[in-house]
């Protein structure tokens, strides 16, 4: 078994650093592949990196912009490849001129990012923070986002890369690469070349800490309701005027009145009204659905079937449209016909003392699009926290963790060759 000091750690923070620095902000308004010219930036430096690491087949896809590796198995056995993949993008919040701060040896008091402006890192506020004392935590100086949601998850990856190529004596099977973008607004993983990768699964690291285990996320889509009134002059206006504001209000108040996410967690779902413009003329609804139960999400999509169709029942030409269009669907449904995934790091985690949390993700990630690509894909973690703000952190410790889990994955699914684990894995 590997242990933390077998990974180059100075390799994984300057690798971070480096990454970090680049402004990879997504931007859902763009219709270039990938969106952002910094996205493509960073895409060649990690396709050099991985080149000067000695990954011989590394490749920058300018058609899907992924960067993709292989790291060669060194196995007679008849191993099944696995993949592991991050992704280059960073969210919707400041990304220019990122300047991340190394604090070494992090005593558990509150951080100073910027005195200037008294922002302040504070376990008071943020209690994981309690988690890294003694390490060396990285953050930003408080005026931009650190970019660790997923940059964190690219440097662990290296790690991983780094240990095998330098212990060439451990045994493994085919190991795949995948470094992609745009994943902060859906659309990066949707041109993920599944049949060129060719694993019979994979795992994103991203976000979380150690021991998370991500098997399913929500299924969504997002509706959009468009209603047409007719507008007359009020003083004559009776039998005449269809008030498309009133026909808003009743559609959102048909709704279920607690299923909504300030009433929600865990496993709960919920119908978001996410925008509503109206006037007696016209009116727009635009709403998502979210659902971990897929009989349960669909009852939820024929629900505002119901609700307009009742609605344009009343009138002699229908006055309401709803369109629905499915974003992503729970990996969680797929990822229980193959338990030997989830299994697997389960043992990995046993064997390193790490306390494994299975948790729903309230959201949705690359593995979402990937799985339905025919490669089940849960996520693991990257070790970092608060992500998408300003406060948010990872620390170099955390950073390798996630690349000795990696590798010890990997280790275990040699050790596993002809005996999986395929007993079922409860998700919930």
């Amino acid at each position: 078994m590997s242990e933390t000091s077998d990974f180059d750690s100075e390799l994984i923070e300057s690798l971070f650093i480096k990454y970090a620095k680049v402004n990879t902000r997504s931007d859902a308004n763009s219709q270039t592949v990938p969106t952002t010219v910094g996205q493509v930036k960073l895409a060649k430096m990690v396709l050099s990196d991985l080149q000067d690491l000695g990954i011989k087949d590394a490749k920058y896809e300018p058609e899907n912009s992924y960067v993709l590796g292989t790291l060669p198995s060194n196995s007679d056995k008849d191993l099944s490849a696995i993949g592991f993949i991050a992704h280059l993008d960073t969210a919707d919040f400041n990304a220019e001129n990122i300047q991340p701060q190394v604090h070494p040896n992090y005593d558990g008091q509150d951080i100073v990012l910027n005195a200037e402006k008294h922002i302040v890192l504070s376990p008071k506020e943020f209690p994981l923070l309690k988690k890294y004392v003694g390490q060396r935590v990285i953050t930003t100086d408080g005026t931009t986002l650190l970019g660790a949601d997923d940059k964190a998850g690219v440097a662990a990856i290296f790690g991983m890369l780094k240990y095998f190529l330098t212990h060439p004596e451990v045994e493994h099977g085919e190991v795949k690469v995948a470094f992609g973008p745009d994943e902060e607004i859906g659309r990066g993983a949707k041109r993920f070349p599944a049949e060129e990768f060719g694993t019979e699964f994979a795992y994103t690291l991203d976000n979380g800490q150690p021991g998370q285990i991500e098997a399913e996320t929500f299924n969504a889509s997002e509706a959009k309701i468009e209603i047409r009134g007719t507008a007359v002059h009020p003083g004559d206006a009776y039998g005449l005027m269809v008030n498309a504001a009133t026909l808003a209000n009743e559609i959102v108040s048909s709704l279920p009145k607690d299923e909504v996410p300030e009433k929600s967690r865990n496993h709960q779902g919920f119908i978001l009204v996410t925008d509503m413009t109206a006037t007696v003329a016209e009116a727009h609804i635009g709403l998502i659905v979210r659902e971990f139960d897929t009989q349960k999400y669909h009852e939820n999509l024929q629900l505002l079937h119901t609700i307009v169709d009742r609605i344009n029942a009343r009138f002699e030409s229908p006055r309401v449209a709803l369109t629905i269009n499915e974003q992503y669907q729970n990996i969680g449904d797929t990822v229980k016909k193959h338990p030997y995934i989830v299994n697997l790091a389960l043992d990995v985690y046993h064997h390193l003392g790490i306390k494994p949390n299975i948790t729903p993700f309230r959201g949705g990630t690359d593995g979402n699009a990937i799985t339905a690509k025919g490669i089940p894909t849960p996520n693991l973690f990257n070790g970092g926290d608060n992500f998408h703000g300003p406060y948010e952190y990872v620390s170099t410790e955390a950073m390798v963790k996630t690349a000795q889990v990696v590798t010890e994955i990997i280790r275990e699914h040699v050790h596993q060759y002809g005996h999986r684990d395929e007993k079922p894995v409860k998700l919930y």
